[in-house]
C-alpha cells in the first residue's frame, strides 16, 4: 500500500514572547516523510536555540543514516548548558511515516503523540530504552488510509495552568486526544485540525498563553494531484497539444485560470463555457463553468490573492477561524487557495508563455512578464506547503 501525508503544524508563541520556544522540521526522503517536533527548555530566545538545535540536528543526522544513539550523543555534546540548572534540555518526537505505511515513532518527555482511526483514539505499544541516562520511548506500527496523527508540545497538557477556568491544572492528554477526535470527524484536512486544536488552546489560555503552544498533524490520504492551466501557448498549433496533456491525467482536478486559457480549452474540448454573473468579491472577477473542468477562474487578479493565502497559510500563526473563513468564502481566488491547500498533493502547472498586452508591455521578455512572476510565486509557495510541483511551458 502507498500512502500519501497530509501534513500542518500550528504553533503560539507564550504570551509577550517574540520567537518560539518549539520548532517543528518536515523532511522527505525517497521513501517516507519525516516529521520532528522539538521543545526547546523555558521560552523566547534560549528556548528557540534549543528547539531549532535540536530539531536541525535530528534531521540533519537521521536523514544520513544515523542511529538513535548517535543522534542523542550529539545532542547532548552540542546544546548549550543552562546556567541555572546545569542541564542541556530540549525533549523531541520523530515521526517516520514509510511510503509503505510502516510508522516508527520516537519520544522523549513529550506529550504521548494521538494516533486516531475511523475517529477512535488507538493505543499505541511502546517499548522503552534508557540511552545516555535519558529514557526514550519508541514504536512501530502500521497506518492506513484515513489514519491521522497528532503531536503536541506540552504548551497544550499545560493550557490552563494558573487560569480559573475548568483547566486550572491542564487540559489533561485523554480530554485532549478527546478533542482531536472531534475534529477528526468534523474536519476534511490536518490544517483545519491543527487549527482547531490550537485555537482551543488559546481560549482555554485565556488568549494569554503561558507556554509555547505547537500542535502537528499528519492525516495519512490518498494522492492529490492538481492540474492548473494559465495563459495562452506562443504558437496557436499548441493549443491542442497543451489541452491534451492537461487533461490527460483523469484523476486529477482540473482547474484554469484566465478567460483566454479557458476559451481555447472550451474551443479544444468543444464544450461551452457558462460565465457566472455572481460578483461574490469586488476585488475579484466571478468564476465560469465547464463540464468536467473543477474550476475556472480568471487570471492575474485571482493568482495575486491565491498566493497571499497561501502565504498566510504558510505564516502558521495565522491558522486562525478568520482565516479559515476567508478559505472557505465563494470567490475564485479562496476557492482555488482551498484546492491547493486542502486537497492537493502534487500540483502540476501547465503555462502559456504568449504575451497578453492587456496586463503587461509586449516589448518585455516572457521571463519578465506579470504571469511568468506570479507563476514563479505560486510555484515557490506550494513547494514551501511541501507538494511537489512541476511547471510546463508552451
Amino acid at each position: 500500500m502507498g500512502v500519501t501525508v497530509d501534513v500542518t503544524f500550528k504553533s503560539l508563541n507564550k504570551y509577550s514572547e517574540i520567537l518560539c520556544g518549539d520548532t517543528v522540521e518536515c523532511l522527505k526522503t525517497e521513501d517516507s516523510d519525516v516529521i520532528i517536533l522539538a521543545d526547546g527548555m523555558g521560552s523566547g530566545v534560549k528556548a528557540n536555540i534549543l528547539s531549532t538545535l535540536t530539531a536541525k540536528i535530528l534531521g540533519t543526522m537521521f536523514l544520513n543514516g544515523a542511529t538513535l544513539e548517535e543522534c542523542l550523543e550529539t545532542i547532548v555534546q552540542t546544546l548549550p548548558i543552562c546556567q541555572i540548572r546545569q542541564v542541556a534540555y530540549a525533549t523531541f518526537s520523530i515521526l517516520q511515516i514509510f511510503n509503505n505505511g510502516e510508522v516508527y515513532l520516537v519520544e522523549y518527555d513529550n506529550p504521548r503523540c494521538i494516533y486516531l482511526r475511523c475517529g477512535h483514539v488507538v493505543d499505541l505499544p511502546k517499548n522503552t530504552r534508557i540511552i545516555k541516562d535519558k529514557v526514550i520511548s519508541e514504536c512501530r506500527f502500521q497506518v492506513q488510509k484515513g489514519d491521522a496523527l497528532v503531536l503536541v508540545s506540552d504548551g497544550v497538557t499545560h493550557a490552563g495552568v494558573g487560569k480559573s477556568g475548568k483547566y486550572k491544572f491542564g487540559w489533561p492528554w485523554e480530554d485532549v486526544a478527546d478533542f482531536a477526535s472531534v475534529q477528526y470527524l468534523t474536519t476534511l484536512s490536518a490544517v483545519r485540525m491543527a487549527g482547531a486544536i490550537c485555537e482551543e488552546c488559546n481560549q482555554i489560555y485565556e488568549g494569554h498563553p503561558g507556554d509555547d503552544t505547537t500542535v502537528v498533524v499528519a492525516r495519512i490520504i490518498d494522492r492529490k494531484p492538481v492540474n492548473l492551466m494559465t495563459g495562452p501557448p506562443v504558437d496557436r498549433n499548441d493549443d491542442e497539444k497543451i489541452t491534451e496533456e492537461f487533461m490527460r491525467d483523469t484523476t486529477a482536478k482540473h482547474i484554469v485560470s484566465g478567460g483566454t486559457s479557458a476559451t481555447i480549452l472550451s474551443r479544444e474540448l468543444g464544450r461551452p463555457l457558462r460565465v457566472s454573473i455572481d460578483y461574490a468579491d469586488p476585488d475579484i472577477p466571478p468564476i465560469a463553468y465547464m463540464e468536467g473542468i473543477d474550476l475556472v477562474t480568471e487570471g492575474v487578479l485571482t493568482l495575486r490573492r491565491v498566493i497571499e493565502l497561501l502565504k498566510r497559510y504558510l505564516d502558521k500563526c495565522d491558522l486562525s477561524l478568520e482565516f479559515f473563513r476567508e478559505l472557505d468564502k465563494n470567490n475564485g481566488a479562496s476557492m482555488l487557495a482551498k484546492i491547493l491547500i486542502e486537497d492537493c498533493t502534487e500540483l502540476h502547472i501547465f503555462v502559456g508563455t504568449a504575451i497578453n498586452s492587456a496586463y503587461q508591455n509586449p516589448g518585455l521578455p516572457f521571463d519578465l512578464g506579470i504571469r511568468q512572476n506570479l507563476v514563479k510565486q505560486l510555484a515557490e509557495t506550494v513547494e514551501r506547503m511541501g507538494r511537489k510541483v512541476t511547471v510546463t511551458y508552451y
